[in-house]
This record gives C-alpha cells, sequence and structure tokens, in this order.
C-alpha cells in the first residue's frame, strides 16, 4: 500500500487542522491505520490509531479530547482532526499501516507515508 499524506500547515495556537492520509494499492480496511508525530530532535511517536474494521480507536495521552482519527473506506482515506492545537504539537504527521493489531510502536507499521508539516504558532 502506498500512503499520502496531506493538509498540514501553519496554525495559531488553540487552531484547528485535519491532516488526510489516503491510500493507493490496497484498502485502508485492510489494516489498522496510525498517525505519528516527530519533531526535530525527537523520536518518532505515537498519535493515534484506528483498527481496520473503523470500530476501535486509540489516542495517545497527550493528544487524548483534543485529536479525532476517522476513515472514509469509500474514498480510501483516513483522517486525523486535531483541535486545540498547542505550539507542543508542532512536528512532522506521518499516517502509517500496520499489519499488527492495535500497534502503538512505530516498528510494528511497514507502510508511511511522506509526512506532512504542522507548525503551531504561540
Amino acid at each position: 500500500v502506498q500512503l499520502q499524506a496531506s493538509g498540514g500547515g501553519l496554525v495559531q495556537a488553540g487552531g484547528s487542522l485535519r491532516l488526510s492520509c489516503v491510500a493507493s494499492g490496497r484498502t485502508v480496511s485492510s489494516y489498522d491505520m496510525g498517525w505519528f508525530r516527530q519533531a526535530p530532535g525527537r523520536e518518532r511517536e505515537f498519535v493515534a490509531l484506528i483498527n481496520r474494521r473503523g470500530g476501535t480507536t486509540y489516542y495517545a495521552d497527550i493528544v487524548k479530547g483534543r485529536f479525532t482519527i476517522s476513515k472514509d473506506n469509500a474514498k480510501n482515506t483516513v483522517y486525523l482532526q486535531m483541535n486545540s492545537l498547542k505550539p507542543e504539537d508542532t512536528a512532522v504527521y506521518y499516517c502509517a499501516a500496520s499489519g499488527s493489531y492495535s500497534a502503538t510502536l512505530a516498528w510494528d507499521y511497514a507502510y508511511w507515508g511522506q509526512g506532512t508539516q504542522v507548525t503551531v504558532s504561540s
């Protein structure tokens, strides 16, 4: 599966962005789909996942209540709605696909998109 992430940009603190991840080659219903992020000088960290059936979502504590992951099987697209953004959310955001179940570790994800930059100004 190939993944193409988009939707990043510059936003003020408290604002919102919606990231999209379009899959090709295989359907998003074939994988658990996750979002990760990586800030300069830091390791890539888990943000959110949605299972292949779409019935289960899981979030990192630092984004819980602010971010929402969803998917549209008809469009073969996964979304990350980010609200109440903070400067510490600034990072490159990556979507990824995993054959494992409910994986929150980057090495469990075999397929990665190219990343989209999110910058939150204070």
